[in-house]
C-alpha cells in the first residue's frame, strides 16, 4: 500500500436511499460497518419541489432522513447526503467522551475487528499532539489521541483508534499492519475528512473585508 500523505505531516416527494461510502484502510498516525453501533444505518434522501436551496437531516429510528431540492443533480445529492451525515455525526459526538469512555471504545474495535488481541494497557486523550492524530507505544502499550479529535463524526474517531490498535499488533507500517486495518469499512471516508482538516488548516488567511 502506498504512503499514506496524512503520515508526513410541499409537493410529493421522491426518495432515494444510500448506503455510506467505504473504502480500504490507510494512515492516521500524523495530522498532515455495517454493524449498527459503528456505523450510521441506512439514509433515505427526500426531495422536494417546494424546498428552493435549503438541506437539512434528522436521525429517525435507526434512519437518516437528507432533505433536499427537487432539481438537486444526482452528484449534488451525493455531495450533501456526505455533508449531512459529517455534520450529524460531529453533533452527536459533542458528547465528549472521557478517557473511560474512550477506553471502552477502543476494547470494543479491538473485539470487532482484531478479534481481542489489541489490549492497551491506557487510551487517553493529551493537549500536545498538534502533528499527531494519535500515538501509540506497543511497549508500554499505550495509546494517546489528539483533543484535535473532539467533537469530530465517531467514524472518524473509531479510524484513529483503530489504527493506534493495530500498531499494538504491528509495530511498523508494512504489508500486514494494513492488512489489519482492511476490516474497517469507514476508512477511505474517514481519510478523506482528516485531509480535509489539514487542507483548511493551511489554507492563506485572509484578511476580513471591511464595510464603508
Amino acid at each position: 500500500m502506498p504512503a499514506d500523505p496524512l503520515h508526513r505531516a410541499g409537493s410529493p416527494q421522491r426518495s432515494t436511499k444510500h448506503q455510506p461510502p467505504r473504502g480500504p484502510a490507510a494512515s492516521a498516525d500524523r495530522a498532515g460497518p455495517d454493524q449498527a453501533d459503528l456505523d450510521q444505518g441506512p439514509v433515505e434522501v427526500r426531495r422536494s419541489a417546494r424546498r428552493r436551496r435549503t438541506v437539512s437531516a434528522y436521525r429517525e429510528g435507526d434512519r437518516t432522513i437528507v432533505l433536499i431540492p427537487a432539481r438537486m443533480s444526482e452528484a449534488e445529492e451525493r455531495r450533501w447526503v456526505g455533508v449531512m451525515l459529517d455534520k450529524l455525526a460531529a453533533q452527536e459526538s459533542k458528547r465528549l467522551l472521557g478517557d473511560a469512555e474512550l477506553a471502552e471504545r477502543a476494547e470494543l474495535l479491538s473485539g470487532q475487528y482484531f478479534e481481542g488481541r489489541a489490549r492497551p494497557t491506557s487510551v487517553r486523550w493529551v493537549t500536545n499532539q498538534n502533528t499527531r492524530w494519535g500515538s501509540c507505544t506497543p511497549a508500554e502499550g499505550s495509546i494517546r489521541l489528539s483533543h484535535r479529535l473532539q467533537g469530530m463524526p465517531e467514524y472518524v474517531v473509531d479510524y484513529v483508534l483503530l489504527h493506534e490498535l493495530a500498531h499494538l499488533l504491528v509495530p511498523g507500517h508494512g504489508p500486514r499492519f494494513w492488512r489489519l486495518l482492511e476490516a474497517y469499512p469507514r476508512t477511505e471516508r474517514a481519510r478523506g475528512y482528516l485531509e480535509g482538516v489539514v487542507a483548511a488548516e493551511r489554507l492563506p488567511h485572509l484578511p476580513a473585508a471591511r464595510t464603508e
